[in-house]
């Protein structure tokens, strides 16, 4: 995981380490709302939180706004750390795998 991401559970999208209060970017904003429908899908909120914290999203200006609309989520497994190690296994099983057939090829 990047080191200026925070690793400790809490807000359910990375939050860069840095000055809360600096000012977000749509894309932040959206990150944010995926992250909240995956949460209400979950089951964790109802449409009517979904339908609030979606506008508080969408109305933030800063870090400190968005962390503030995910902070009682757990953080969601999957981050970039597990996408690292499945892919790093999944290349080790394909030389291995690539190692066998050239070795009983022969």
């Amino acid at each position: 995981m990047d080191a200026r991401y925070s690793v400790r559970a809490g807000p359910a999208y990375p939050v860069p380490v840095t000055d809360p209060q600096v000012r977000v970017s749509d894309a932040d904003r959206q990150r944010v709302v995926a992250a909240l429908q995956r949460h209400t899908a979950a089951g964790r909120l109802t449409l009517d939180e979904f339908g609030e914290r979606v506008d508080r999203a969408l109305g933030a200006v800063t870090r400190a706004d968005l962390v503030a609309v995910t902070r009682d989520l757990p953080a969601e497994p999957g981050g970039p750390r597990r996408d690292l190690v499945v892919a790093f296994a999944l290349a080790a099983l394909t030389l291995v795998v690539l190692g066998l057939i050239l070795a009983l090829g022969r």
